[in-house]
């Protein structure tokens, strides 16, 4: 597969998980599928919006670079064959890089989300806190009856950032596809372009 095929081949892949990370976060404002009284009750972790920004909005811009490189002249800018597919090619393994830093923030913080636990009221003290420690409580379900409200709460943050760790680390796989993809289209061009400036080979 020729290099910029792929590219727009991970773009198009991409785009659908940041809005699917996107949502996920946004749906965490609401444990248990309800809105909470105090936001000072929901976990911090859902704060960092490490489905908003890492997965979500640190995604789309690499996504659309990639989508965007079958408008790129294969021949060059202006006819300067100096730039072109290559130098698309190299912006792209840019911002390829942002992608996969923001997939990790959000793999990380989904993480240490899921080993934290979420923050609630706890039936021991009758204050709002974190009452599993290390994910125990990923081992034991009889520990979920610690946490009083908000009402499913555990499943809740558990399935959604899950679902970001996932997507986060597929984000983060198909970025750096992407980091090796451009380099050899920064490298060696496109096959798409070969020929087409009058038989001069790839540009």
């Amino acid at each position: 597969m020729c290099t910029g095929s792929c590219a727009r081949c991970l773009g198009g892949t991409l785009i659908p998980l940041a809005l699917f990370g996107f949502l996920a976060n946004i749906l965490l404002f609401f444990p248990g599928g309800k809105v909470i009284d105090d936001n000072d009750h929901l976990s911090q972790e859902i704060w960092f919006f490490g489905g908003i920004l890492g997965s979500g909005v640190l995604m789309i811009f690499p996504a659309l670079v990639f989508l965007g490189l079958k408008n790129n002249d294969c021949c060059g800018c202006c006819g300067n064959k100096g730039c072109g597919k290559r130098f698309a090619m190299f912006t792209s393994t840019i911002f390829a890089v942002v992608g996969f830093l923001g997939a990790g923030y959000s793999f990380i913080v989904s993480a240490i989300s899921i080993n934290k636990g979420p923050k609630c009221l706890m039936t021991s003290n009758s204050t709002w806190g974190y009452p599993f420690h290390d994910g125990d409580y990923l081992n034991d379900k009889a520990l979920w009856k610690e946490c009083e409200k908000p009402v499913n709460v555990i499943p809740w943050n558990l399935t959604l950032f899950s679902i970001l760790l996932v997507v986060g680390g597929i984000q983060m796989v198909l970025c750096a596809i992407q980091v090796v993809n451009g380099l050899l289209g920064t490298l060696c061009g496109d096959c798409q372009c070969c020929g087409c400036c009058g038989g001069d080979g790839p540009v």
